[in-house]
């Protein structure tokens, strides 16, 4: 399971550091347009910011489905090891009280 999460965590890493690498080049591009001050680069820049817009909510989608993903991890390992805890408590309860009876788990 741990090798499933490491996976999904660097899959989405990658696509977000993809995604803001070339938010950086639309950046360059957009400032480079603005002050070139020619009108068709100009207007070139609206599908540029909106391409930037759309990169932008689709990296906040990747970090919060990461952060879902993560918490739910945490709390399926958080879990099973208090039951498993509790159940091991348990046996040492019975065995320190003389009775070597194993309950099932």
């Amino acid at each position: 399971m741990e090798g499933e999460i490491l996976q999904t965590l660097q899959r989405s890493l990658l696509q977000a550091q993809s995604l803001l690498d070339q938010n950086r080049l639309l950046i360059n591009e957009i400032h480079q347009n603005q002050e070139s001050r020619v009108p068709c680069n100009l207007g070139r820049n609206i599908g540029l910011i909106r391409e930037l817009n759309n990169n932008i909510r689709r990296v906040v989608d990747l970090y919060a489905d990461l952060s879902g993903s993560l918490s739910r991890s945490m709390d399926t390992a958080t879990n099973s090891s208090s039951e498993e805890n509790m159940s091991t408590g348990a046996l040492r309860l019975e065995n320190r009280a003389g009775h070597m009876r194993y309950r099932p788990a």
